[in-house]
């Protein structure tokens, strides 16, 4: 009896669309159009004897039948590349695309995932660091395989969190505090904190104004350093040439805020495994 053969170009475009959720950014990765990877997908339902995607009106998600296809897919597609790589002589590698915010870019990050790859050393690190935000948006496009973001509390689901620690500061030696209105250093629009922070102040009954505004969270620590006005930013990351602004002087900390891990249900497993090291990671930080 001839037994049906999957090929690993159907099985290729059914992982795509599964990762990437949705038809039209997985037509883009794999450079082609969305109706051949609409095709591609619907021959292999009819060689699998099973429809394999949900296909909803915001997006695409794998049915029970398609997340079995998908598990044995990865394994294919991953044995097809070792053969290939053995062919050539060159080592075996797994990419897994990371995406962490810019504090957690070095440090505690960099010696987990060090650590991670002398274990796992056919693993390739692709690591993207930015704001949570473009993070957040670059996973939901299926550019990213894994992310850690900073949201708020209970925002989106996600495979584990933790409360994210916040503190207001000031210049250790030039305080802005009692300047009026006081000046703020934020993040831009649509970042983390600024919205609290404007709410906070205002309910307090304090005028403000936007003294320096920027991406970088080096550059939001030096200008509060120097002097430049308030901020509000994870108690990890204050230095000791800032001061933390209390309860008694009318600023409690905000305590709304997440740290939190995403990866797929149908991700690579490996994508568990370094979860697990993040994860460790960052409970010793508690």
């Amino acid at each position: 009896m001839n037994r049906p053969l999957f090929d690993l170009d159907l099985l290729r475009a059914l992982v795509m669309v599964a990762d990437c959720g949705s038809f039209t950014t997985a037509s883009a990765r794999l450079h082609s159009t969305q109706s051949t990877v609409s095709q591609k997908v619907r021959r292999l339902e009819e060689i699998a004897g099973h429809r394999l995607l949900d296909r909803g009106t915001r997006d695409v998600r794998p049915t029970d039948a398609g997340v079995t296809v998908l598990s044995y897919a990865r394994r294919m597609l991953a044995l097809n590349d070792e053969m290939l790589e053995a062919l050539s002589g060159a080592t075996v590698a797994l990419t897994i695309r990371l995406g962490v915010p810019d504090d957690f870019a070095a440090g505690r990050t960099t010696h987990a995932l060090a650590a991670f790859n002398r274990t796992h050393p056919q693993v390739k690190l692709e690591v993207t660091c930015g704001l949570s935000r473009d993070i957040s948006a670059a996973y939901d496009r299926g550019e990213l395989d894994l992310v850690l973001i900073k949201q708020r509390r209970d925002s989106r689901e996600a495979v584990v969190r933790w409360p994210e620690k916040l503190r207001w500061i000031d210049s250790a030696k030039h305080p802005s505090i009692d300047l009026d209105p006081v000046p703020i250093v934020v993040f831009p629009p649509r970042g983390l904190y600024r919205d609290d922070m404007i709410k906070a102040i205002e309910e307090r009954g304090r005028r403000w104004r936007i003294s320096f505004t920027t991406s970088s969270l080096s550059g939001i620590q030096a200008a509060v350093a120097d002097g430049l006005g308030i901020s509000v930013l994870p108690a990890r990351v204050v230095t000791d040439e800032h001061t933390v602004l209390t309860a008694k002087q009318g600023f409690a900390p905000i305590e709304h805020m997440d740290i939190a891990i995403l990866h797929r249900p149908t991700a690579d497993p490996m994508v568990s495994v370094l979860t697990k090291t993040l994860a460790a990671m960052l409970e010793h930080e508690e």
